[in-house]
């Protein structure tokens, strides 16, 4: 027992040493520096700590906020990406360590919190050695879509819940008791707590467990019959090619057939059908059926139901309030459009050399610098070295990965391509898995599909697992010397230090603000309310992080989402933030809209309670400040390179 127990703590110890290692400098700078640039969505994340211990603390409901958009009603926080388990685990830390560095250290026991869930799924499901399950581990813990989620994307990179969710799925499977579909039941909830994506996967990823559980899908022994349908099949397939390769050719798309005009622009509705037409040749060749597994029983209704009601319980704050809001008509759902909704990865994404290692930044350039908000969204490359060892392991060591974990990898894989496959920059129009996908319910409501390489980057680290196993068993004498080769390949390949850290330093103007005892608001030019799907205004996620030191309410605000009626209400009760807005979209006020801020100046400020206007220079003109200094009769306070800090006069 002793031994083993020494075991575990050696793994638990060798995955802090690479999380201290793969984050370097970090571990010296954890109160004073970020992975990802406070002044995009790492801001939203800090803030979401601070809000939820501000609110704990001071007894209310940490599900709500009055923090932001203070002129409405208390927000509910249901439909915001609010990572409620990072923040209970920040809760007690913040008061001893700051918020920063107790934000950082939560992030870290993250990483090796994912590193241990893949290591104890590897040992379960593949069984795998301590070993090759401490190289999965770490392959999915720092895989390069992970880090890149890092710089910004705080919740994905929360992803220890997913293998834990198939570690729990696994042993349910083969134990059907109460307990272990309790675990089942708690470890979905727990996705959903860090991300809701991370919900919807789990639901998925048991989607495809229980369906590759129950039917294999095989080809039909007979040869295939040559029937009239099929030839007819081959003709559509050559004149739907024709037309396709016409359009793009830019020769058009006007033609007749039996004597209906027809006029094609675009590729997308020819290569649907023409994606379609090949399918069913496809399936007419190789005549797939699919065969019932006959070691599966029923599912114990008993263990499914503690299995619910174990998912229910830990989210019912959140569920309450997403039934409310759909009661009540504030669901915000956004509509899904066929052509724009938004697109995929790229498909050489998947095989391109991962752009946080040290060599690759210097051949390549540094993709997190160059574009911060496609590297953290678009990044899906899978380990060059992990696909070598499964592809080597099939080739020379007769291996044979259990089907649901290749379901797994390729399967999220090509829904990560999204609705229309990318192949180096240019759309195919080809259709993927997604573009009929992204309109079921509940699955529709994991917006990005590039997310999904998360999950098919843990599939390729059961898929590695498995196959150093195999290539251990098939050379036993050489099992520990290739062992140590490939953990030496794949740790080099995945190593990301020295990181990008971004200065949490905030500005000398809020501690000003926060020097005042009195309960006012604070309102920042540019102004506006922002969500994940659209903007009105210009609104800065980093005045949340500044609010972290300030502490004051803010009219404006950012949240994942804001029903369009409370932005509405805050147009339609206070005719001043309408024209701010305006202003902040860098459009030119009138005289009218200038004589209505002067009108209403004095009623505003007294109205709201406005404490403070912090002006950011940098995106407001000279001639709309000074309408606003005029029309409020703003004092300047203080000044801190292009932030400068008014305060109301007295009246």
């Amino acid at each position: 027992m002793r031994r083993g127990l020494a075991s575990q703590l050696a793994v638990v110890l060798g995955y802090v040493l690479v999380a201290s290692a793969f984050t370097w400098p970090l571990p010296l700078q954890l109160g004073t520096h970020l992975t990802g640039d406070p002044g995009g969505d790492t801001s939203v994340y800090v803030w979401n700590q601070w809000v939820f211990q501000s609110e704990a603390f001071q007894g209310r409901n940490p599900f709500g906020t009055e923090q932001i958009l203070a002129l409405t009603d208390r927000i509910d926080l249901s439909q915001h990406n609010y990572t409620v388990f990072l923040n209970l685990l920040a809760l007690p830390l913040i008061p001893m360590f700051g918020l920063v560095a107790s934000f950082n250290l939560v992030y870290l026991a993250m990483c090796v919190l994912t590193a241990l869930m893949t290591y104890g799924l590897a040992r379960s499901a593949i069984g795998a050695s301590r070993v090759n399950a401490f190289l999965a581990g770490a392959a999915f813990a720092w895989s390069p879509v992970l880090i890149a989620r890092s710089t910004g994307h705080f919740s994905l990179a929360a992803a220890a819940p997913l293998p834990a969710f198939l570690w729990a799925l696994v042993n349910a499977e083969r134990n059907r008791s109460a307990k272990n579909a309790a675990l089942v039941g708690l470890c979905m909830a727990w996705a959903a707590l860090c991300d809701a994506y991370y919900g919807v996967y789990c639901l998925m990823i048991a989607g495809l467990y229980v369906a590759t559980t129950i039917v294999r899908v095989t080809r039909t022994a007979a040869p295939p019959l040559r029937r009239p349908w099929v030839w007819l099949l081959d003709v559509l397939i050559v004149c739907l090619g024709g037309l396709v390769i016409g359009l793009a050719a830019g020769r058009g798309g006007d033609f007749t057939v039996l004597g209906i005009p027809v006029h094609a622009r675009s590729l997308y509705t020819p290569v649907l059908i023409l994606t379609v037409l090949v399918l069913a040749r496809i399936a007419a060749w190789w005549r797939p059926r699919l065969v019932r597994m006959p070691d599966f029983g029923p599912l114990p209704l008993k263990a499914v139901l503690v299995g619910v009601l174990a998912c229910v319980g830990p989210l019912a704050p959140v569920l309450y309030g997403t039934v409310e809001r759909i009661v009540d008509g504030r669901f915000v759902s956004p509509k899904i459009f066929w052509r724009s909704s938004p697109r995929g990865v790229d498909l050489l994404s998947f095989v391109t050399p991962n752009p946080n290692q040290p060599v690759m930044r210097a051949l390549a350039g540094d993709a997190q610098a160059a574009a911060p908000t496609v590297f953290v969204e678009y990044t899906a490359s899978l380990s060059l070295i992990a696909l070598a060892i499964v592809a080597g392991a099939i080739v020379f060591a007769r291996y044979r990965p259990q089907a649901g974990w290749g379901w797994i990898t390729v399967g999220f894989a090509l829904l990560a391509l999204g609705p229309f496959v990318y192949v180096a920059g240019v759309n195919t129009y080809v259709p993927g898995p997604w573009a009929l996908l992204r309109y079921v319910t509940p699955i529709g409501l994991a917006r990005m599909p590039s997310r999904f390489a998360i999950v098919s980057a843990l599939g390729l680290s059961m898929l590695m697992a498995g196959a150093l196993s195999a290539i251990g068993s098939r050379w036993p004498e050489r099992r520990r010397a290739l062992t140590a080769l490939a953990a030496v390949l794949l740790l080099i390949e995945l190593w990301p230090a020295p990181r990008t850290l971004y200065s949490a330093e905030i500005s000398s103007v809020y501690d000003t603000i926060a020097g005042d005892p009195a309960p006012v608001r604070v309102l920042t030019l540019p102004f506006g309310v922002r969500d994940g799907v659209s903007s009105i205004g210009n609104f800065r996620p980093r005045s949340q992080f500044n609010q972290t030191r300030h502490q004051k309410a803010l009219i404006g605000g950012y949240l994942s989402r804001i029903s369009p009626r409370r932005v509405d209400r805050m147009r339609r009760d206070y005719p001043t933030l309408a024209l701010l807005m305006k202003m902040s979209e860098a459009m030119p006020l009138t005289d009218a809209d200038v004589a209505t801020l002067k009108q209403r100046g004095d009623r505003f400020v007294t109205g709201t309670r406005l404490g403070y206007v912090v002006i950011d220079e940098r995106f407001v003109s000279m001639a709309a400040r000074q309408t606003v200094i005029d029309a409020w009769r703003l004092v300047e306070v203080e000044r801190d390179r292009h932030l400068s800090l008014y305060k109301p006069a007295a009246p």
